[in-house]
């Protein structure tokens, strides 16, 4: 989903389109992600009292690079390493998930034919079911909308490991799928084509992808165009168990992914990358 980057936590962040959490995020960030832990007296104090209390820019792009184990290719582009600690958090996190959804499609399937509402996922984009890692370094964690429009026209982003399989045997199993993401109405074919690419073998037409559309918000959503990430997500779960679906697990890697209701169970993936209120 379209959010603000590592490097522009700095006041100027303040400036964006999406009321990007500022000087304060980097802090929130780390200690969301438990980079440094609740060590981090910013953790109490919303505004730092020194630079003791802020951590070290460069230093958290480090170890954010350890995280993902970055990998460096011949030609320069970094990639995440499927032996990381990333991804090893990922797997555990999946591992979880399909536990659950074996047991929640299975009491769904039993219930088949009885006026039950149809079991569905709903899954963020960005660093839930596609990895940005890459996007992010060759930007140096800057992101900008003309940027990250150049890279989806041109890039797949690989899939968030093991994410494409999880979803994949979700549907096989009877789920519905639905990918639920901030980034542009604009970005639709670039999304899309990257989701088919990289192996999601589910349904990505209108109907089972929504964007943002700023321009010409649906009318199910109250706060039309100034809706908040929360309230667009929510608004929009809500939209899908109108049509007679029970969202039994709904992904991000972000809270406001995740807030606001609508869904029988929520999964958190990990990102250090960012932060989006």
């Amino acid at each position: 989903m379209p959010r603000s980057s590592l490097s522009r936590r700095l006041p100027a962040a303040l400036r964006s389109r999406r009321a990007r959490a500022g000087a304060a995020t980097v802090a929130a960030l780390v200690a969301g992600t438990a980079v440094f832990g609740a060590a981090q007296a910013t953790a109490e104090h919303s505004v730092p009292r020194t630079d003791k209390e802020v951590p070290n820019l460069a230093l958290v792009q480090d170890k954010i690079k350890a995280y993902y184990g970055d990998t460096v290719t011949a030609d320069g582009e970094h990639y995440a390493s499927p032996t990381s600690n990333y991804a090893r958090q990922v797997h555990g996190i999946e591992a979880k998930a399909r536990a659950y959804l074996s047991r929640a499609l299975a009491r769904q399937d039993a219930r088949a034919g009885k006026g039950h509402a149809k079991p569905a996922l709903v899954l963020d984009m960005d660093d839930t079911t596609l990895l940005t890692y890459n996007y992010e370094l060759r930007e140096g964690f800057h992101y900008t909308e003309k940027s990250q429009d150049a890279y989806l026209a041109s890039t797949d982003m690989d899939p968030v490991f093991g994410m494409d399989r999880l979803v994949d045997w979700a549907h096989s199993k009877g789920a519905e799928v639905f990918f639920l993401t901030g980034r542009k109405e604009a970005q639709r074919e670039w999304s899309v084509r990257n989701l088919k690419n990289v192996g999601y073998g589910v349904p990505l037409d209108r109907a089972h992808v929504y964007l943002k559309d700023k321009e010409h918000p649906p009318a199910y959503l109250p706060c039309g165009a100034d809706c908040t990430t929360v309230e667009y997500k929510s608004g929009t779960r809500k939209h899908i168990e109108s049509l007679g679906y029970d969202i039994v697990a709904n992904f991000g890697d972000q809270y406001s992914d995740l807030r606001g209701g609508a869904g029988d169970r929520t999964f958190k993936l990990p990102n250090p990358m960012y932060y989006l209120p």
